[in-house]
């Protein structure tokens, strides 16, 4: 059921998005009204949160049923909460843990704070306020309050007002630990934890600090991306655009931590955050380098005895790209302030970084591009793009097949679509999830609906047949 509004969007990005997914080919299959109908569903979707939190065990350090009876401890401290833990039956090294919500019966307080757009989605997925994410706060408030907690989706509130009356999305209540005149002190260092929630509209688990060396916090499309590439012992893989290095763990934690994972970000401190997971991880194959993927081809053939970037032409046995891109598939996600000069600007990015790819993988290599997006423009025709400008290149049908398949609208041929997978959380209406509810549940039922009920995210796999 929708408790919040669709997803809030500048009108031209709206319309530009409405025309990829109500494309002539769409139509033509569908109709206009389903078309549409999908569409203002995905809208819907994106402003809530998937129905599970995904966690995926390091099984480099210790097996998922070890895991999984040290989370299922760790889980009665929080609140009580007594949910399964599910395995994931095609993703061994995932766990799922199914989110309680909307709970609609949370009185409201009279003293309230009220927190930016990006610090909301963090909260309706488990997280506490820290310090940082809180714009607003009730004139009288002081550590140990019950505070009720708002989303300002509109980012209209000024920063340290004592009341704001505009659009704001009630996201729970929660026990302020700093009192008003603190939060607002000015003081750098207050970074911690502003408001500690206790009644969250969506109840999941706060995984800060929770078996660090054991989990990591990832969305189920972006488990399933690492299986799909199937790195193998003893191989060289490049990770082009890496940070902050949940797929580049998982690499080097399938290939049993043997062989090499180079790690590629421009931005220096989100290398450092790969290089401070790898060690947290126990993971000694990985090498990160901050250093422009667009830029990681070595144009002269004088060879680099250190490994350092750029590299050789056809130095790599598989590449991952997961691309920069508009992240128009994130959830919960309530409101885009991008212009459309911004949502489409990643194609070019893309491409620039899709064509270094193809130039570093060696021939028989494996290729896996994928976005956390939704439009047309940055998954569907870049593939037709690859394969019209990389004859050499073949799509490859994706192991495990989890999310749908590829949508119409970029001259690909239904084969090929089949190959692909978008996953498309409009698929599945929005459910309430209640204790009583998960117990009746069937195993089966509740792992369906994590497939479906995730973020917007797209995968596609190539070969390279021959030598460039």
């Amino acid at each position: 059921m929708s408790i919040f509004p669709k997803i809030s969007l500048r009108l031209e990005v709206e319309k530009y998005l409405k025309e990829g997914f109500m494309n002539k080919e769409v139509v033509s299959a569908f109709g206009k009204q389903e078309a549409e109908r999908k569409f203002e569903t995905l809208l819907n979707h994106l402003s809530h949160p998937p129905s599970f939190t995904t966690v995926r065990v390091n099984t480099h350090l210790a097996s998922v049923q070890h895991v999984k009876d040290l989370l299922f401890d760790e889980l009665q401290k929080f609140n009580g909460l007594s949910v399964p833990i599910l395995q994931h039956p095609d993703l061994q090294d995932v766990l799922l843990i199914p989110v309680i919500g909307p709970r609609k019966n949370i009185k409201k307080q009279h003293c309230e704070a009220v927190v930016g757009a990006q610090c909301g989605n963090a909260v309706l997925r488990g997280a506490h306020v820290y310090v940082p994410g809180i714009v607003s706060a009730s004139k009288l408030m002081k550590a140990g309050d019950v505070i009720s907690v708002y989303s300002d989706i509109k980012g209209k509130c000024k920063k340290g007002a004592k009341e704001f009356d505009g659009t704001k999305v009630f996201l729970g209540n929660g026990i302020s630990e700093l009192s008003r005149k603190e939060i607002f002190s000015g003081l750098p260092e207050l970074k911690g934890i502003g408001i500690r929630m206790t009644e969250p509209i969506y109840l999941s688990p706060s995984f800060d600090n929770v078996l660090p060396s054991y989990l990591f916090l990832q969305n189920l499309p972006s488990a399933v991306v690492t299986h799909v590439l199937d790195p193998q012992p003893g191989e060289k893989i490049l990770d082009l655009c890496a940070a902050p290095g949940g797929k580049t763990t998982h690499i080097a934690a399938l290939m049993h931590d043997q062989g090499e994972v180079i790690a590629l970000d421009k931005i220096s401190n989100k290398v450092e955050k790969i290089k401070q997971n790898a060690l947290l991880l126990g993971l000694n194959s990985i090498k990160a380098f901050c250093f422009d993927g667009t830029k990681a081809l070595k144009l002269n053939t004088v060879k680099d005895a250190e490994g350092k970037p750029p590299f050789l032409p056809e130095s790599f046995d598989r590449i991952l790209l997961d691309a920069p891109c508009s992240g128009m598939g994130q959830r919960p996600n309530m409101v885009c302030s991008w212009t459309l000069k911004e949502v489409t600007s990643y194609q070019p990015l893309q491409r620039k970084l899709f064509t270094v790819a193809v130039e570093l993988l060696k021939p028989g290599g494996m290729l896996v591009y994928s976005t956390c997006t939704i439009t047309l423009a940055e998954n569907e025709e870049q593939v037709a793009w690859a394969l019209r400008t990389f004859p050499y290149l073949q799509l490859q049908p994706q192991e495990p097949q989890i999310g749908g398949e590829g949508m119409m609208g970029a001259g690909l041929s239904l084969e090929q679509l089949k190959q692909l997978q978008r996953f498309d959380p409009s698929v599945v209406p929005l459910r309430d999830t209640d204790i009583d509810s998960l117990r009746d549940a069937r195993i089966e039922d509740m792992i369906w609906l994590a497939n479906k009920d995730c973020i917007g995210f797209f995968i596609a796999k190539f070969i390279k047949c021959k030598s460039t």
